[in-house]
């Protein structure tokens, strides 16, 4: 289990993408990382798209970069929702300034960019988000995962396993593959 004794917040809010969520989150308790949902605070459960449902164990105004060896954010409607929340961005920005990895798949990059942290930065994503990330300053690359320093970057739900795997590489604090 190459993540054990790591700690790894995913974030989760209303109409997150649950493929990108629920194997995310499976996925590292298989390696066996501590995972942890974090959400905004606004409410105790939140629906996916698609129906699953999924309970934050704390929100984002409580907990700090040093609590976590790594954030990740999942796609679907919940980054445009995620992104409001100066506490959720306060957590993706220390994070990344920490040096900690910043994982991102679909339009998590919305997060990315409200947290001040896309410039400079290789980003790949939904389609949707390619002019928001390219008007932050990221450079647009159409691969299905790769890491860029330390933030780990996911296409969309079809590229899951390419995600997870550089993931969990990352956090494991291997070199990229």
């Amino acid at each position: 289990m190459r993540l054990e004794g790591k700690r790894v917040a995913v974030l989760v809010e209303e109409g997150f993408e649950d493929l990108e969520f629920w194997v995310t989150v499976m996925r590292l308790r298989e390696e066996g990382a501590e995972v942890v949902a974090v959400g905004s605070g606004r409410q105790p459960e939140f629906r996916g798209k698609h129906g699953l449902t999924a309970r934050p164990d704390t929100s984002a105004d409580e907990v700090g970069a040093a609590d976590f060896d790594a954030v990740v954010v999942p796609g679907g409607w919940a980054p445009d929702k995620l992104r409001r929340f100066d506490g959720v961005k306060k957590l993706v920005r220390d994070a990344y300034e920490g040096g900690k990895i910043v994982g991102a798949i679909c339009h998590a990059g919305l997060v990315v960019i409200s947290a001040g942290i896309a410039e400079g930065h290789r980003a790949t994503g939904s389609t949707g988000i390619k002019d928001d990330l390219v008007n932050a300053g990221a450079t647009w690359a159409d691969e299905p995962a790769f890491r860029d320093g330390n933030l780990v970057w996911g296409r969309v739900v079809e590229d899951i396993p390419d995600f997870c795997r550089e993931l969990v590489v990352a956090i494991a604090g291997d070199p990229p593959e």
